[in-house]
């Protein structure tokens, strides 16, 4: 064993938190949730250190704890963190105008409070860091969303030259958000190596992921809703509480804001009023998770749609028919300052999914089963949906802490034609290589197999600003585009110069460049690239070599939509719910690459689905997480996932020249409502009007044995128990 140190150990900065607040490295004198560190081992060897770090001992010693949300809200709570009057740490009015008049006037009102439970990310590879000190520099290898945020914000804490440190991020294995994070891993590897002298790394286990990775969603949401006899949305007061852990992340701490900014989904919604609080709880910290923010919006809206459906007797697609914002009102301006719609069909996305679903058919089985006495019900749900991706301009992301919202780009031809693309992205599955360089050969008129895309690395590309909120096409998309457009041009002026002809009269073919009209005046593609390269061919007023960078900023968000349906099947006496069918209807704008589009949407219907129904980190009442491993944390597994059945739009957004919207975050987005909404539909008949999520084979049970009455409750023997 090589050392073992606490934080009065240590001499280094705290990590971001609220302004004023800094989260240690490793807790001082008090724990706040379980999974936070408090001492840490280093060994030449992971079983070595794994053994010294069970013979550490802790004194402890119980301190009452405000698990929940409504907990730390009581008067007698204990404080989370020192030196706030309570444990509300934010609070804003974010629609200021009250609709209490509104809501007086309306035909009908309905109240509705839903819960976003807490969830664990769970990406294929859990937070990993290497760091190595010497005297030339730090490097850092690191599983991160964001490599150059990454080092500027350990140059600010280490108080180091940003020349001195390098942090590579090379083929990271998910990350959902939570990996935009900053962790204590990051900071203690780089301090405890310039100590030892030696590189040293540090791998969550999955147990250790589970407890310590920030969590997504946690969110509580209160709504009121009035609206008349023909299903118009009149008003919608919203309140929403967010759960933020024993530290709130800052980006955590502006998920309900993006709530607040989406809550009237893709509709015309007469006024909004919406504010939020942050409140702190003894447990993980809650940050971004595929979606962050918009997918509780959107489950928000959608389950409100249904329920003025319900209550009015009418089907709820005929209600969303009637408020969606219609295609010749796009770009849609919001109530919200900043938060403009861009072009979509919504009408048409509803239609087109109707087409697909045949919901009436689902009907009239539901009914058949009903009269039946079946031990199954089936039931349709409809989720139609507008979120915000393609994160810029600046002041979207720099709220958070980022440099801006735009994107770097910088493409390199070399002599012999290859060429070379550096991205500022981090990404972490989501197929940048392929598309950025289907967009880079696209622009030259070349073959995709001489180009290479590099990224994730802070000494060999130019600054960026990293892979979280569907930005990678909308944001660095337009920059390799602009980038290779600029190569290209200065492509065709050497072509031009070594056919002696003027650049209005060279086509490009593939790899060789022609005159128009002269078919034995012709030069190949490596040809005119090793020209660019010489003194004596160059073109007067060209530099030598065949290179540019571009930084793309887009002027607004970009706003990816869709309807999505699914069918599923509730059996009645063990409240297993099955899906047997998903629909999904999409506009992401322009379509780049078919396959990575298609194997973004099923990734993230896989994890919507998984939040409806299984996924859920819950805690005793000491606090301690009820999931510590994959035995006690369900995911989704192939078997309990139907066939997805996906189909486009593509309306192309007039926010960026490339006209892609983004499409990461469309699964999680949409399938949650249109799962509960299916459920719900199919318990309707049999007295269930709602089921916080996940809809576990439990809480369904549960639900239906509480909605009969005395005569016609389940017993065990009945249910094979």
């Amino acid at each position: 064993m090589l050392g073992i140190w606490t934080a009065d150990d240590l001499d280094i900065a705290g990590m971001r938190s609220l302004p004023g607040v800094d989260r240690p490295c490793l807790a001082a004198g008090r724990v706040r949730f379980v999974g936070e560190g408090v001492a840490v081992v280093v060994a030449a060897d992971r079983q070595i250190a794994a053994d010294a770090a069970a013979l550490v001992e802790v004194g402890y010693r119980e301190l009452p704890a405000a698990v929940t949300v409504q907990q730390a809200l009581r008067d007698s709570a204990p404080a989370v963190l020192p030196g706030f009057a309570s444990n509300v740490v934010a609070e804003q009015e974010l629609a200021a105008d009250p609709v209490v008049e509104q809501l007086a006037a309306a035909p009908h009102r309905r109240r509705l409070e839903l819960r976003n439970q807490r969830v664990a990310p769970l990406p294929m590879e859990t937070i990993s860091c290497l760091a190595d000190w010497t005297d030339s520099g730090l490097t850092v290898w690191a599983t991160t969303q964001a490599a150059h945020r990454l080092r500027n914000d350990l140059c600010d804490m280490l108080g180091l030259r940003q020349d001195f440190v390098r942090v590579i991020s090379p083929d990271v294995g998910g990350g959902f958000g939570a990996k935009a994070c900053f962790y204590p891993e990051y900071l203690l590897c780089c301090e405890l190596s310039r100590q030892l002298g030696r590189p040293v790394k540090a791998v969550e286990t999955r147990s250790e992921s589970l407890l310590a990775m920030a969590h997504g969603r946690a969110q509580h949401s209160e709504i009121e809703i009035g609206f008349d006899d023909d299903g118009l949305l009149l008003a919608m007061d919203i309140t929403l509480t967010q759960d933020s852990g024993a530290w709130p992340e800052p980006v955590g701490v502006g998920l309900p804001t993006l709530t607040a900014f989406m809550s009237g989904g893709c509709y015309r919604i007469g006024r909004i009023a919406a504010r939020y609080r942050c409140v702190t709880t003894h447990t993980t910290p809650v940050s971004a998770y595929r979606g962050a923010g918009r997918p509780e919006a959107t489950y928000l809206i959608e389950r409100v749609v249904d329920e003025v459906a319900v209550a009015l007797g009418r089907l709820p697609e005929d209600i969303r028919r009637v408020n969606l914002v219609r295609p010749d009102q796009m770009p849609y301006a919001t109530q919200f300052a900043g938060i403009v719609y861009d072009e979509s069909d919504y009408p048409r996305l509803l239609d087109e999914l109707l087409g697909h679903l045949k919901p009436d058919a689902v009907r009239r089985r539901a009914r058949e089963l009903r009269e039946q006495r079946a031990e199954v019900a089936v039931g349709v749900g409809l989720s139609t949906w507008v979120e915000m991706g393609g994160f810029g301009p600046s002041a979207s992301l720099q709220v958070f802490g980022y440099l801006g919202g735009w994107e770097s780009a910088q493409v390199r031809m070399n002599p012999d034609g290859s060429v070379v693309v550096l991205v500022g992205t981090t990404p972490h599955g989501q197929g940048h290589e392929t598309t950025f360089a289907q967009i880079a050969a696209d622009a030259l008129g070349i073959g995709m197999d001489a180009v290479t895309v590099l990224h994730s690395d802070s000494r060999v590309v130019q600054e960026g600003i990293g892979t979280l909120g569907s930005r990678g096409m909308a944001v660095c998309g337009p920059a390799v585009h602009r980038a290779a457009g600029e190569v290209r041009a200065k492509l065709m002026d050497v072509a031009a110069e070594l056919l002696e002809s003027s650049v209005e009269d060279v086509e490009q073919d593939g790899e060789t460049f022609a005159v128009r009209g002269a078919p034995g005046s012709r030069v190949d593609l490596r040809a005119v690239a090793t020209a660019a390269y010489d003194p004596a061919t160059v073109p007067e007023g060209h530099g030598i070599g065949l290179q540019a960078t571009n930084v793309f900023e887009p002027a607004n968000l970009s706003y990816p939509s869709g309807a999505h349906g699914c069918e599923v099947e509730v059996d009645l006496r063990t409240g297993l719910v099955s899906v047997l069918r998903y629909v999904a209807v999409d506009d992401c704008g322009v379509i780049i690459n078919p396959l990575l589009v298609r194997g973004q949407i099923e990734g993230g219907l896989a994890q919507g689905v998984g939040q409806a129904l299984m996924e859920i980190v819950d805690h005793d009442s000491r606090g301690h997480p009820l999931a510590r491993t994959l035995a006690d944390y369900a995911v989704p597994n192939a078997p309990d996932l139907p066939a997805w059945e996906c189909h486009h739009i593509e309306v192309p957004t007039s926010f960026n020249p490339l006209g892609a919207k983004g499409v990461g975050e469309a699964g999680t987005t949409a399938a949650p409502p249109a799962v509960v909404n299916a459920v719900l539909d199919a318990l309707r008949p049999h007295g269930v009007t709602a089921i916080d999520m996940p809809l576990t084979p439990e809480r369904v049970w549960a639900a239906l044995d509480g909605a009969r009455g005395p005569a016609e409750a389940i017993t065990d023997t009945e249910v094979g128990t």
